[in-house]
């Protein structure tokens, strides 16, 4: 695996709270830091995904009916 390497910084306070879950679970703060990245972008990702594939479907000019689009208003209340 090709590691990259980038510098963050962060509010002192979460700078403590990482040393002190380092220390707590024998982890690296490093460690630390690229599971919670990765979690967050893997949680995150969907978004891009939804837009890349709606962009799709406009461009190919498959937009929701009146029908689905009134469905949807009425199931959340608008």
């Amino acid at each position: 695996m090709n590691a990259k390497t980038i510098n963050v910084r962060v509010p002192e306070a979460l700078y403590i709270q990482i040393e002190e879950l380092a220390k707590a679970t024998a982890r690296t703060k490093s460690f630390l830091a690229i599971d919670a990245l990765t979690n967050y972008v893997q949680r995150e990702s969907w978004q891009i995904r939804d837009i890349h594939e709606g962009i799709k479907e406009a461009d190919e000019s498959e937009f929701a009916t009146d029908q689905q689009v009134n469905a949807v208003f009425r199931k959340y209340g608008a």
